[in-house]
């Protein structure tokens, strides 16, 4: 395993203005879990009223197990290994209780070394690197994605196309499941990871994300608590999960 530095994350989770349920889950650590020096994740669950909640908690709580007991020797091993199980677990409690029958999760998980970032994502919750930028690490799996690429939507139009909470993978509705993996340099003007559920990107633009983290850097958790106010004011058409990592000692 290569150095690591100590971080220090913030976060939160929100129900929105709209929805009755926070089918959201998060997990922080900044600590050591099993052989990872740190652990981030954000789950966007989907089903009935009590399956979506279950499916991300469920996805996640499985993940740190097998993390924590893991013994892969690389860390794309350690995370693709705790994310097969913590698939074949959602699917096993779906096919075992009618009222979870359906339900499913997006998922977005990180893990920093000294200069490298090592993520995996399913579905449409996503990770961001800022520095003197906001770049996109992470790829949507989702219906409106496939139509950017085929050169059928545009991107600016994504967030308010009707098919837009779409996705095409998920975590627990196959028995297999397929997630991409990224190794993100992380240099020295790189100062923030932000992992968040679609609650956040479809309310608020990139834009106006990065302003918000950027303007109040020195005091990220009020950053945080920012941008959740902001998509509430846009409508909170949606839960709304933010974790953001700092880099650098703020």
């Amino acid at each position: 395993m290569e150095e690591v530095i100590a971080l220090k994350s913030y976060f939160t989770t929100d129900k929105g203005k709209t929805r009755e349920v926070n089918q959201d889950y998060i997990f922080c650590s900044d600590e050591p879990v099993g052989l990872l020096p740190n652990l981030y994740i954000v789950a966007d669950g989907m089903g009935g009223y009590n399956a979506g909640d279950f499916a991300s908690r469920c996805s996640v709580d499985s993940f740190v197990t097998q993390v924590k007991k893991n013994d892969q020797p690389t860390v794309i091993g350690t995370m693709a290994e705790a994310l097969k199980t913590a698939n074949a677990t959602v699917l096993q409690n779906a096919r075992e209780n009618e009222e979870l029958n359906g339900m499913g999760t997006t998922f977005v998980a990180a893990t920093v070394f000294q200069d490298k970032a090592y993520v995996m994502n399913v579905g449409d919750s996503r990770l961001y690197l800022l520095g003197n930028a906001m770049k996109q690490i992470t790829v949507d799996h989702s219906f409106v994605e496939e139509m950017i690429r085929k050169g059928e939507l545009q991107r600016k139009d994504a967030r308010i196309h009707p098919k837009k909470n779409v996705i095409t993978r998920a975590v627990g509705v196959e028995d297999t499941i397929e997630a991409d993996y990224y190794e993100v340099e992380t240099d020295n003007d790189s100062r923030f990871l932000l992992l968040c559920t679609d609650g956040l990107t479809n309310m608020v633009e990139d834009e106006e994300v990065f302003h918000i983290i950027m303007k109040y850097a020195d005091t990220p958790q009020e950053a945080v608590q920012r941008l959740v106010k902001l998509a509430n004011e846009h409508g909170g058409a949606d839960n709304i999960s933010i974790i953001l990592v700092a880099l650098k000692s703020e």
